[in-house]
């Protein structure tokens, strides 16, 4: 989107963002929502080793980083392009980790400012440090933090949004490391009982959260995994929904692709544990969409060519 001869920004590849619209424009015109994201891990200038190369947002030790008001201005470009677009939702960054959580609140305000000030009033998403996995929402140390980083939980709540129309973005799977890279889970409660202690943080201050990204594998644990997983998420209403890793034709073999007729778990999770949970919330309602359109977040078949197609809420 910004190429690094631009550098980050309010100017745009246009030839880049004609297509990046088309896309979502096929999606949202079809009734489905969109989430947009930047992929870059609060990183920009490298993306020959991601999730690790590349400058961190604000760094103000590095003389290469992108700032945090260039941020900011990226996503008022980016939002005013968007703010007519009533299913579009607004993720701020993929994964952000290994840096300080204050200066992840700085960038996360940054964003969210120049979303507002251009005038768009739709569901953002607010990433936290640690790869903003949920299950260490609450800690200052494991995959993704460095250690003693202040905890998610001791930050993030300080976000300001004059529409309060935010939401934390969390990401859960549900093998061994959490990783998302291996076929088998480890029981069939690990997702609850790794979502206890950020949903009572939730509850205790009045937040809510987005699980943007869940991924199992194709055995039957997996299916069991899930299904308590979503049955968690139904019960505490500070989750208002899910989307599950992955669709699209770009994803080819990987094992956790529900790509329709093409994705390993086409024929396997998404009819055993995704579509009964989808087809069971219909009629799904809008939901946290804030502006002068009807408010609401809905739920999408998969195979509209994006990372994370099945996106759900019950409430």
């Amino acid at each position: 989107m910004c190429p690094l001869a631009y550098g980050l920004g309010r100017r745009f590849n246009e030839t880049y963002f004609s297509l990046y619209q088309d896309a979502i424009d096929f999606i949202t015109e079809r009734g489905s929502y969109a989430i947009i994201d930047p992929h870059n891990y609060m990183r920009y200038n490298d993306p020959s080793m991601q999730p690790t190369s590349g400058s961190v947002i604000g760094n103000t030790s590095d003389p290469n980083a992108a700032t945090t008001e260039q941020f900011g201005d990226f996503w008022n470009e980016l939002a005013g392009r968007f703010r007519y677009n009533p299913n579009v939702i607004f993720g701020i960054m993929n994964e952000p980790h290994n840096m300080s959580t204050e200066l992840i609140l700085k960038d996360d305000q940054a964003a969210l400012d120049g979303i507002r000030d251009a005038g768009a009033g739709q569901l953002v998403l607010v990433p936290g440090n640690g790869y903003t996995n949920a299950e260490i929402w609450t800690n200052s140390s494991g995959n993704g933090l460095t250690p003693g980083s202040t905890p998610n939980s001791d930050v993030l709540g300080d976000i300001y949004d004059p529409f309060d129309n935010f939401a934390f973005d969390m990401h859960l799977y549900l093998d061994y490391d959490f990783s998302g890279t291996h076929n088998m889970c480890v029981s069939a409660d690990f997702g609850p009982q790794n979502l206890v202690l950020v949903t009572e943080w939730l509850e205790e201050h009045n937040f809510t959260a987005f699980l943007s990204e869940i991924g199992a594998g194709s055995n039957e644990l997996c299916f069991e995994a899930l299904n308590n997983t979503f049955a968690w998420l139904e019960s505490h209403p500070v989750f208002f929904g899910w989307s599950y890793w992955a669709a699209g034709p770009l994803w080819g073999d990987y094992f956790q692709s529900v790509e329709p007729f093409e994705g390993p778990e086409f024929n396997t999770t998404w009819p055993f544990a995704l579509e009964p949970r989808i087809e069971s919330y219909q009629p799904i309602k809008r939901f946290g969409i804030s502006s002068d359109y009807p408010t609401e977040v809905a739920g999408s078949s998969p195979g509209n060519g994006t990372n994370a197609t099945v996106a759900s809420s019950y409430r």
